[in-house]
């Protein structure tokens, strides 16, 4: 399997009070991709799967600041999970 075949993840992390933009906590390719994912399912932690997002994601270092052309996409996510946990709160 080429590297461009194996499957990609990224964790991001983003706390308004402590960072300023989300940043990169986890990422990995194979099977680290896959644990990555699994410990998010277990944790219930929102998934996306996107791919070409999942290869940026990865080439960035642990902890950097994602760049300010991914806000438009990052923001888009975070309102999704932000309506997400809005919903199983009125339940």
């Amino acid at each position: 399997m080429s590297d461009g075949d194996m499957a990609k993840a990224a964790a991001l992390r983003y706390d308004p009070e402590r960072d300023p933009v989300p940043v990169v906590v986890a990422k990995g390719k194979g099977f680290i991709a896959e644990k990555i994912k699994a410990i998010a399912s277990e944790a219930g932690v929102h998934i996306r799967e996107d791919k070409e997002l999942a290869e940026y994601l990865v080439s960035l270092d642990l902890y950097e600041e994602i760049p300010p052309e991914l806000y438009p996409v990052i923001a888009e996510i975070l309102a999704f999970i932000y309506s997400m946990d809005k919903r199983r709160k009125i339940r």
